[in-house]
């Protein structure tokens, strides 16, 4: 899974029929060490009633598409909504 933050909402005016209902939103990927922004936005399908400014997960692929009950055809899919996490280098001894 990935870090995004929610910057926007998709609005079609014309999209295939398995999209119907299917709220469509603007996530900025993430790095999780210091949230800072990783690549270009993209365009994400949500199943969780994400909301603007919201950290989320997201994943992709064939994932996204098992990430609804009737496998609509997306890339990208929005499957939790991130309360906190804890990031610590484990690499280094103690």
């Amino acid at each position: 899974m990935k870090l995004a933050r929610v910057i926007g909402r998709v609005f079609c005016s014309r999209q295939e029929h398995a999209l119907d209902g299917k709220t469509m939103l603007l996530i900025q990927p993430l790095r999780w060490e210091d949230e800072s922004p990783l690549g270009d936005p993209i365009v994400a399908a949500d199943a969780v009633g994400a909301g603007s400014s919201e950290k989320v997960f997201w994943v992709a692929s064939r994932d996204a598409a098992v990430a609804f009950k009737d496998a609509p055809p997306v890339d990208a899919a929005v499957v939790g909504i991130v309360d906190g996490h804890q990031v610590k280098d484990f690499r280094r001894a103690k």
